[in-house]
């Protein structure tokens, strides 16, 4: 029997908070605060976007697809100045360790196992067309218990984000359109996207014209039943890619890993720096089933 596109979205509500202390922790605000970042934003696009290397705004923008260059712009090169891409990326995962730890994340026998388990399933993912995560996947493993499974769980999201991008590609929808449909369908608060990716009401509602002249908005700016279509199956064909990445893992080794990470992702969401509501449209109902249910 064939592995369900549901245990691929299980995998990132687990996964992504264990990744997101990157953004959220003070620990990781205060580390980038001290290399004289003003503001989260530019810390952000810098450590996000270290793995590439220093590279335009143009290619930092299509990787992240939808922030505009001129928002990139507005942080980059102009952070290199600061700190280069080597001191981001070490800054990054020790002060994510540091906020692990504090979460009450201990080097223990589960954590370990949770990092090798989902570093094998992160070295041997899908690369082809996943620039983030390729970028990622070259970097040095760390030795760290804690590092490790940070690092694993960052490849692995970065890998399902490149994915998702494909799929938004190939159903032509934009970087700035699909903020819109997000909204729309619930996943996130419009207020909280228009802030954090740069729109003010006239450029919003630029795009909230094209979607309805696609048919999926309707007059009050909900979606149409197209329109929960089209969402849906982005949703369900971003799973399906994602799937891959626990191709490596055995049943076996997949039922230990959902064992062993999910107390830990409860351990980081109790910890309160993750909020609840976040572009990434996490679900925490789950959370409390460390089962995989492959079966």
């Amino acid at each position: 029997m064939g592995r369900s596109a549901a245990l691929a979205r299980r995998f990132f509500d687990r996964l992504e908070p264990v990744h997101a202390v990157t953004y959220f922790a003070p620990e990781a605000r205060a580390a980038l605060d001290s290399l004289g970042y003003p503001g989260f934003w530019m810390g952000y696009f810098a450590s996000r976007s270290a793995p590439l290397g220093i590279v335009a705004p143009e290619v930092v923008a299509a990787a992240f697809y939808n922030f505009t260059t001129e928002r990139v712009a507005k942080a980059l090169p102009a952070a290199w100045e600061m700190a280069d891409p080597a001191t981001l990326l070490a800054v990054r995962s020790e002060s994510a360790v540091d906020a692990l730890r504090r979460c009450g994340v201990t080097d223990s026998e589960s954590t370990r196992l949770a990092g090798e388990l989902a570093a094998k399933a992160a070295r041997s993912a899908p690369l082809d067309g996943r620039p983030l995560y390729a970028a990622n996947r070259a970097l040095p493993w760390p030795e760290e218990p804690l590092a490790t499974l940070w690092h694993a769980v960052t490849l692995l999201r970065e890998q399902r984000g490149d994915g998702h991008i494909a799929v938004l590609v190939s159903e032509g929808i934009s970087g700035r359109e699909c903020n819109v449909l997000h909204a729309a369908a619930g996943r996130v608060p419009r207020e909280m996207i228009m802030r954090s990716r740069d729109y003010d009401d006239e450029q919003w509602g630029g795009y909230v014209e094209q979607l309805r002249a696609r048919g999926w908005l309707d007059g009050h700016d909900a979606l149409t039943a197209v329109g929960r279509d089209v969402k849906q199956r982005i949703e369900d064909r971003t799973d399906e890619l994602a799937l891959g990445a626990l191709a490596a893992l055995t049943d076996d080794e997949i039922t230990t890993l959902f064992r062993v990470l999910t107390p830990i992702t409860r351990q980081v969401v109790a910890a309160g720096d993750v909020p609840a509501a976040t572009p990434m449209g996490l679900n925490r109902d789950d959370l409390d089933d460390d089962n995989a249910h492959l079966h």
